[in-house]
């Protein structure tokens, strides 16, 4: 590996859960392709009271017990991580601290942010991508949330982006080709509009049809230079009537990877992040990838 090979890095959080280590595994095949070192990150809380349980036993503190339980989970994801692709460059990284501040900092030097989509242990489940979603709205690269069913991962169905027409859109649309050309997958874009409008007076005169083409004009013109620079991109265009999210939810079963821009930005935002990518991050059938824009618009 040389060096601005080096510097290239794939980061994945691990807890020793199922699903992080099918997001290893999807990590580790990225890495892979990206010719960047796979980062295997395990945040471990530490403190040194002692676990009533262990009384008995000996004289460990909660944090000892779990930086084992860490060291195993980074034992069982390097595992992962070679079966998935051998060949693949991993480094071990256990880190004191929560796991979206530490994962938040890591994905300053890093390229891609891969996590699953739940962690380990009950209130993980309860709270199911909550990390995810907090990562999602204050990561310093993409992030890709790990879902769906495993066999779908390297499927041969496209590569989904929703394009709002904004900035973020164009975030989105760079990450999505680029994926998509190194895949050799097709890509859908996919640009929604509503046709909700509070008075019935004024929706009665409206020429919808006029505005669909229109949307679809504005979706052309989007996709007209991306398209362009990457001509080996097989690239579908649609225009659908219908909210965002549940447009782009339907289209993720069978689709390979959904990926869509977040404004991110502010402390509300890293709780909720954008409704559409919430509903993703939460419910979609493959692996959703939130992209922020460079100015985090």
């Amino acid at each position: 590996m040389n060096v601005e090979d080096a510097r290239r890095k794939v980061v994945v959080g691990v807890d020793g859960s199922q699903d992080a280590l099918r997001a290893v595994r999807w990590a580790a095949r990225e890495a892979v392709r990206r010719r960047a070192e796979l980062h295997l990150v395990a945040a471990v809380l530490w403190s040194d009271d002692h676990l009533p349980e262990m009384r008995r036993s000996g004289h460990d503190r909660t944090g000892d017990v779990l930086r084992r339980l860490a060291d195993l989970s980074l034992d069982g994801a390097e595992v992962a991580a070679a079966e998935a692709a051998p060949g693949v460059v991993a480094v071990r990284r256990e880190i004191v601290g929560f796991a979206p501040s530490v994962l938040r900092d890591v994905s300053q030097d890093a390229e891609l942010l891969v996590v699953g989509d739940r962690g380990r242990g009950r209130i993980a489940s309860v709270m199911a991508g909550s990390v995810a979603v907090a990562l999602a709205a204050h990561a310093s690269c993409p992030v890709v949330v790990v879902r769906g069913a495993e066999a779908a991962e390297d499927s041969s169905g496209p590569i989904v982006v929703g394009i709002d027409g904004t900035a973020r859109s164009e975030a989105a649309l760079a990450f999505a080709f680029e994926e998509a050309s190194a895949h050799c997958a097709p890509l859908l874009a996919l640009h929604t509009w509503s046709d909700v409008i509070n008075d019935p007076y004024v929706a009665s005169v409206i020429d919808w049809d006029a505005v669909a083409a229109s949307e679809a004009e504005r979706l052309a013109d989007r996709i007209a230079g991306w398209a362009a620079k990457y001509p080996d991109v097989a690239v579908e265009q649609l225009v659908a009537r219908g909210r965002a999210a549940h447009v782009l939810l339907d289209r993720a079963q069978g689709a390979r990877l959904v990926v869509v821009g977040s404004r991110g930005h502010g402390e509300v935002a890293g709780l909720l992040l954008d409704s559409v990518s919430n509903a993703l991050v939460h419910g979609a059938a493959c692996p959703v990838a939130v992209v922020r824009s460079a100015d985090g618009s």
